[in-house]
């Protein structure tokens, strides 16, 4: 019933961020959206006000999207959801009366897309596609993922599910403080934990299986050529395999390296649930609302200090940059990317802005230890397999 019946092995994982503003949106950053692309796949992490805009003007193609992994149910981070599933799944406001809309049979058996969440996500869609009369030409499904407060089975609508949804959609209990595994096949698994926010959230690891380690050809040509070996065994090498040749010898493949690992991390004031999980990533994705910036942001008030930024951003389930630089340090991250600013803080070329920005990034720095980078739309980077 998975939209991925099979998975070749990950070429390339790569980050595209479409969205990094928080709250309100700014002429420089849009809502909260974030495209992991895994080789040719897709999946969306939140979806914001006008995501599908920001697809258009990215390399990303919509058409990939199979997944969509929603944080919290705040507007900024799914609004635009409803619009993207109609231009996604040729959907449309229907016919009129008499005419033939094929949209009426869907095949439900299977799911053209699935969608994660937390309880409120099945039935904002759900609502929001029955009460705009949009009708769907492909089939969706919903997987809640369930906190230990939340009820079993209810899910906050009496709308039956319409004709795209599909019947599957499994609420996933929480177990022991986490959600592993949500999603798994033989070359990556998703699992989720809560962190803490004014809301209910959660927090994603995307991590790939062990994958082929490095080969050297001069270790094993010569062997091959002396046995008179097919070369195409070299394949079978690369995965790991061990190869025995016509006079006994055996050749062993090299040992398979760790897989990648990516947290991204909705809002959030204390992610610390979520720390066993993140241990040891790739990538972490930390929001970092707020920032105290005398001197150098101009809208800084004069009252302000740092403990007074860091509490008044807690007070609204929010990070300060040094905030996540302590958490990445703590789980030992090897890369730092910042993520869901204030409208505040522009995300454009400018002069302005890369000051404000490096202060932000310095700020995380600071008690990370290492570079930080801060995010801005549209921006995308490569994730590379660490020597570990």
């Amino acid at each position: 019933m998975s939209t991925t019946a099979s998975r070749a092995q990950i070429t390339s994982l790569n980050v595209t961020f479409l969205g990094t503003a928080s709250a309100q949106p700014s002429s420089t950053r849009n809502h909260s959206a974030l495209a992991l692309r895994l080789g040719s796949d897709v999946w969306l992490f939140d979806c914001g006000e006008a995501t599908q805009h920001q697809l258009q003007k990215s390399s990303v193609k919509m058409g990939k999207i199979e997944k969509i992994f929603i944080t919290h149910t705040h507007g900024d981070h799914i609004f635009g959801i409803i619009p993207l599933m109609a231009s996604l799944l040729n959907g449309a406001g229907g016919m009129t009366e008499g005419g033939d809309d094929p949209r009426l049979n869907v095949d439900t058996e299977t799911a053209a897309l699935e969608i994660y969440g937390p309880l409120g996500t099945r039935a904002y869609i759900r609502n929001g596609l029955y009460y705009t009369h949009t009708r769907l030409g492909l089939s969706y499904v919903v997987h809640e993922l369930r906190f230990s407060t939340d009820p079993a089975t209810e899910d906050y609508t009496a709308l039956a599910p319409q004709n795209a949804e599909c019947s599957f959609g499994r609420n996933i209990v929480e177990m022991g403080g986490s959600w592993q595994d949500i999603y798994k096949d033989k070359i990556v698994a998703v699992s989720a934990a809560p962190i803490h926010h004014s809301v209910p959230c959660i927090g994603y690891v995307v991590t790939e299986a062990p994958v082929p380690g490095k080969i050297d050809p001069a270790k094993y040509v010569p062997e091959l050529r002396r046995t008179k070996t097919p070369m195409s065994v070299m394949s079978r090498l690369q995965q790991g395999e061990s190869i025995t040749l016509g006079d006994g010898t055996v050749l062993h493949g090299p040992p398979r390296r760790i897989g990648r690992k990516i947290v991204i991390l909705g809002d959030t004031y204390d992610p610390s649930p979520i720390a066993s999980l993140a241990e040891g990533a790739d990538l972490l994705i930390h929001e970092a609302t707020n920032a105290h910036l005398p001197g150098i942001d101009p809208n800084t008030k004069d009252v302000d200090t740092y403990e007074s930024v860091e509490e008044r951003a807690k007070s609204r389930g929010h990070s300060t940059p040094q905030m996540a630089g302590t958490f990445a340090k703590r789980v030992g991250a090897r890369k730092l990317i910042l993520n869901h600013f204030s409208s505040r803080y522009p995300g454009d070329d400018s002069d302005e802005s890369k000051v404000i920005m490096g202060a932000i990034a310095q700020l995380a720095a600071s008690e990370y230890g290492r570079e930080v980078v801060c995010a801005r739309d549209l921006m995308s980077l490569d994730v590379g397999i660490s020597e570990k």
